[in-house]
C-alpha cells in the first residue's frame, strides 16, 4: 500500500521520453503552460532528467536515446501509443486554443462527456497523447 506524502504532495509522477527532449520541453511550456522545475542536461544536447510543472503536479521528461529503460517515442514506432496524460484545467476551450495555436495535432476537439467533464485530446509533436479537461478524479464517488 502506498502512503500519501505527509504534506499532501502528489505521489504519482508520469515520465515520458522524447527524441528531442529540449525542444519538447520548450513546446510543452508554450502549448500547455508547463514550467521548468529542474533540468539535468545530458551529452550531445540531450536531457538526462527534467521535471516540468503544471499547478502543483509534475511530469518527468528525458531523452529517448540510450535510456536504460529502452523507452522510445510514438513517432519512432509509427505513432503507436499505449497511454497518455490527463491534466485538469479550468478553462478547457481557452487551453485548447493555446494548444492548437502551438501546433498540437487535434485528436478530439473540446466536448462535453457523459460524466460531467469538458475535455479535449491532442498529440504533441512526437506523438504523445495529452488530454485536458475539467474532470477531477478525486471528486468522483469511490467504490
Amino acid at each position: 500500500m502506498t502512503e500519501n506524502c505527509p504534506d499532501d504532495s502528489p505521489t504519482a509522477y508520469p515520465f515520458m521520453h522524447y527524441e528531442d527532449a529540449p525542444a519538447a520541453i520548450d513546446w510543452l511550456e508554450r502549448a500547455f503552460g508547463f514550467s521548468r522545475h529542474y533540468v539535468v542536461p545530458g551529452p550531445d544536447g540531450t536531457i538526462a532528467h527534467a521535471q516540468i510543472r503544471i499547478g502543483r503536479d509534475m511530469i518527468m521528461i528525458g531523452s529517448a536515446r540510450d535510456n536504460p529503460l529502452g523507452l522510445t517515442t510514438p513517432t519512432a514506432v509509427g505513432g503507436a501509443v499505449t497511454g497518455g496524460v490527463y491534466v485538469f484545467v479550468a478553462d478547457v476551450d481557452g487551453h485548447f486554443d493555446g494548444a492548437k495555436a502551438a501546433g498540437a495535432t487535434i485528436v478530439q476537439a473540446p466536448h462535453d462527456t457523459d460524466y460531467g467533464s469538458r475535455e479535449y485530446t491532442v498529440r504533441d509533436p512526437e506523438g504523445h497523447l495529452w488530454s485536458f479537461g475539467t474532470y477531477r478524479p478525486e471528486t468522483a464517488p469511490s467504490g
